[in-house]
């Protein structure tokens, strides 16, 4: 029997076959070719990368090895499979494992990730596998081990999954790296990325690739259908605020969770899925051990045992957030709810996803809003799907930290030529400009520091040899290095443990340093009560009743992507038809009776004068991360011309300038104030961009290796205190060496990742365009109200804010009821 026949019967003795896509992709593997295959969730995507080593192994095989021998051979590794998520790694290495097993194929599959067993580290060190399945930051430990290139000298493949996950982060740059290594140690392992859902795929193909390679994607499955459906309130309040429905909508959920078998519902922060599980287990009616939660805090061993109750069916909803938004495949969810707006069309369809993961089943997913104006979003996302809308996603350039990071790791590794080694980075995506002065200065970097920090041994941590090689000779340095490898920038955790033992996660330093013995705190699904903070560890003890407080993550707020921001603009002007468009009715006509529905090509503008001050609402459509520059730069230049004292607030559909003094804004000086000429010397002013460049060095410093980890046994740093350490180097090197590559990184990271430049100098240049629409309500419209109840937010405690912006929200109603 052929190869390809042996792969065909195991398929039929599934019910499945081998889709058209699936052939193409084994074929060009065979012919030696790499590519991107890009489908939709749960139609085949690993089947369609693993076959052609599958295939290529049956081929090979000796004739009594097909007779049922599991005789083991030693040989080095046959296919490493790369994933970003540890949940993924698991699923993953479950399902290659039996497939391969299944085709009487001996293979030794393993994961190599922070969440492996013991004796999957080892065969991983070892090199006693055919399949390593791993994670960017697993990956680039091993190239930190002189023993690890014979490991990959016989390399095949190379797999990266979920690679639009990857690619517009570090975490990608870092993958993009290894690969370069991995090509010098095997030229014959072929790529493969997988993505399911993203809008610039020939770009994502390019940047996994070796340079010159054409783009070769495979696109050839049909769309899964999906279905979005809302869970609509029984009453939309015309002047919504942030949250406003929340937990309103328990019931509706509870009786959709109850109508099937198993759910996965989705929230987007750890905090609001800590909530939501609070929430549901208050009003379980059956044994809540068949409701879990699922976060990236939580320990994985609670992680684990909720994956497995999703695979075995046991439980009935779990929790989640992104941390099983990708790829994992649980066959029996039978439906994905959303809490709030998934601020993407990709976020969603990934999670949509997983739902009916099951070849032929229609992906659905329930949206609930948590604010009346996210219904504009359920419609907008709705249309963008029917159209093919997908958000695309840019891969990083040049970032120096995660170079420096990646030569000391090769120094470490065995170590490397300078000249070598450049011309490897160099067929990487991200570093194909790199300049031959700026490599010199990342060497300057890791050898002595840069010129302010030469005299400090701590910084010297890689030595250029008498035989031209960089090598590390420290063990230090090596202990410390290997500890600190990844681009994961992380907020001082402190781990959560029972004072008899058994860990829970990790919960941020900031929130635990308010909290005193005694004091209550929910987490992983428990009610807990601090006994003691010590060593950065939180010792608890369980508490059966009563109530606490849930913990608060950064990076919490996710804005709206462009692309569905504009589309929401769209249904706000022309949808009527949808029930979400249709539930927003009384809200929009109170919006024009009052002001103006906005549309596209125009931009609106509201001036309210109040008794707290004087307010103009600007609605660009253009998302969060957008509006908080434009904010700042408009509130910069206003006040050169106008000496005043202004308040900011945004959200993803506009944000308001609050003034001390009274303004007054007409089209010429709104023109002026959007003027795209001096926008980067105008946005570095009123945003502050120094302030920015110092937050944004904290995380280079870390990934560089200028702000080392605690060691084992050694009393770990706190957040304040690593803080401090990286303020000081930022005030030393911006004193005593101001052009350090990595004080160039922060200014850069600080204008394209915190003012988003790119994205501004197009919005202004669309802004230029646009007809104006100046109103004066007589009071706050629906659209300002979220804006100004924000605004409010900043100055009252969280009580007094709910409390002022409740009481206001009701005089709204009762003045423009009916």
């Amino acid at each position: 029997m052929t190869p390809l026949a042996r792969l065909q019967q195991w398929f039929a003795a599934r019910g499945w076959r081998p889709l058209p896509f699936q052939r193409q992709a084994w074929r060009h593997y065979l012919a030696g070719e790499s590519g991107l295959i890009h489908t939709p969730t749960g139609s085949g995507k690993t089947l369609a990368a693993f076959g052609g080593p599958l295939l290529e192994a049956l081929a090979e095989q000796a004739p009594s090895r097909s007779s049922g021998s599991r005789r083991r051979v030693a040989r080095p590794l046959r296919v490493l499979w790369i994933t970003p998520l540890r949940a993924l790694a698991t699923d993953t290495t479950r399902a290659l494992a039996e497939t391969a097993d299944a085709l009487g194929l001996p293979w030794s599959v393993a994961q190599r990730t922070g969440d492996a067993s013991a004796r999957d580290k080892r065969l991983a060190r070892g090199g006693k596998l055919d399949v390593l399945v791993t994670t960017p930051e697993s990956l680039s430990l091993l190239l930190s081990y002189p023993d690890t290139a014979p490991m990959f000298a016989d390399l095949r493949c190379v797999v990266v999954d979920e690679w639009h996950e990857l690619m517009g982060s570090k975490r990608g740059v870092q993958t993009q790296l290894a690969l370069a290594r991995l090509r010098r140690w095997s030229p014959r392992a072929r790529t493969w990325g997988l993505s399911a859902t993203l809008g610039n795929l020939e770009e994502a193909c390019r940047s996994l690739l070796p340079p010159g390679q054409p783009p070769r994607v495979l696109s050839a499955a049909r769309p899964r259908p999906m279905t979005l459906e809302t869970l609509l309130p029984a009453d939309i309040v015309r002047f919504p605020w942030s949250g406003h429905l929340g937990l309103s909508q328990l019931a509706g959920v509870m009786d959709r969770v109850f109508s099937v078998r198993t759910t996965l519902l989705f929230t987007n922060t750890r905090a609001h899925a800590e909530l939501w599980q609070q929430a549901l287990a208050s009003v379980w009616p059956e044994d809540t051990a068949t409701l879990a939660l699922h976060h990236g805090s939580l320990d994985p061993a609670l992680r684990q045992q909720a994956e497995a109750g999703l695979r075995d069916a046991s439980l009935r909803c779990v929790v989640a957030t992104s941390s099983l938004d990708l790829g994992v495949d649980f066959p029996s969810v039978d439906q994905v709810i959303q809490i709030g707006s998934p601020k993407g069309v990709a976020r969603l369809l990934q999670r949509a996803g997983r739902a009916r993961h099951r070849p032929g089943e229609t992906g659905h997913v329930l949206c609930v809003p948590t604010h009346a104006l996210e219904l504009a979003e359920y419609a907008a996302t709705r249309t963008a799907i029917a159209e093919g809308v997908v958000e695309t996603r840019q891969p990083p350039r040049l970032p120096l930290d995660v170079l420096a990071q990646h030569a000391v790791t090769l120094a470490l590794g065995g170590g490397f030529d300078a000249d070598d080694l450049l011309a490897e980075v160099r067929t990487t995506h991200a570093f194909a400009a790199l300049e031959a002065g700026t490599w010199q200065r990342v060497l300057d970097f890791i050898v002595r520091g840069g010129d302010a920090l030469e005299h400090y041994p701590e910084y010297r941590r890689v030595v250029r040899d008498d035989d031209g090689v960089y090598r590390v000779h420290e063990k230090i340095v090596a202990l410390r290095h290997r500890l600190s490898i990844g681009t994961i920038a992380s907020d001082g955790n402190v781990s959560v443990k029972y004072m008899k033992g058994g860990g829970l996660g990790a919960v941020e330093e900031a929130f635990l340093s308010r909290l005193r013995p005694g004091d209550r705190f929910r987490f992983a699904g428990r009610l807990l009560e601090l006994v003691r903070l010590q060593d950065m560890t939180a010792y608890v003890r369980l508490v059966k009743q009563g109530d606490g407080v849930v913990p608060r993550w950064m990076g919490g707020r996710m804005p709206l992507s462009s692309r569905l921001a504009a589309q929401v603009l769209a249904s706000l002007a022309d949808d009527r038809t949808s029930p979400e468009m249709r539930a927003l009715g009384p809200l929009l006509a109170v919006q024009a009776r009052l002001s103006r529905v906005p549309s596209p090509g125009e931009l609106l503008v509201e001036q309210v004068k109040r008794r707290d001050g004087y307010h103009v609402f600007v609605y660009p459509f253009a998302g969060r991360r957008a509006h908080e520059g434009l904010a700042a730069l408009l509130a910069w230049r206003w006040g050169q011309q106008h000496p005043n004292t202004f308040s900011l607030a945004a959200n993803d559909l506009g944000f308001v300038l609050s003034a001390q003094l009274p303004v007054a804004l007409d089209a010429d000086l709104l023109r002026e104030l959007l003027s795209p000429v001096g926008l980067v010397d105008d946005l570095a002013q009123g945003a502050n961009l120094g302030e920015l460049a110092r937050r944004q060095f904290r995380g280079i410093a870390r990934v560089a290796g200028l702000l080392p980890p605690s060691l084992p046994g050694r009393t770990p740093r706190s957040l304040r205190q690593l803080q401090a350490s990286s303020g000081l180097l930022f005030d030393v090197l911006s004193q005593h060496d101001p052009d350090h590559l990595l004080l160039d990184l922060a200014r850069r990271e600080a204008l394209e990742e915190d003012l988003q430049i790119a994205d501004m100098e197009g919005l202004l240049d669309r802004l230029q365009d646009a007809r104006l629409h100046l109103t004066s309500p007589t009071s706050l419209t629906p659209l300002a109200f979220p804006l100004w109840a924000d605004g409010m937010r900043a100055h009252l405690s969280t009580e007094d804010w709910q409390a002022r912006v409740r009481r206001a929200a009701e005089q709204l109603e009762r003045r423009h009821a009916g």
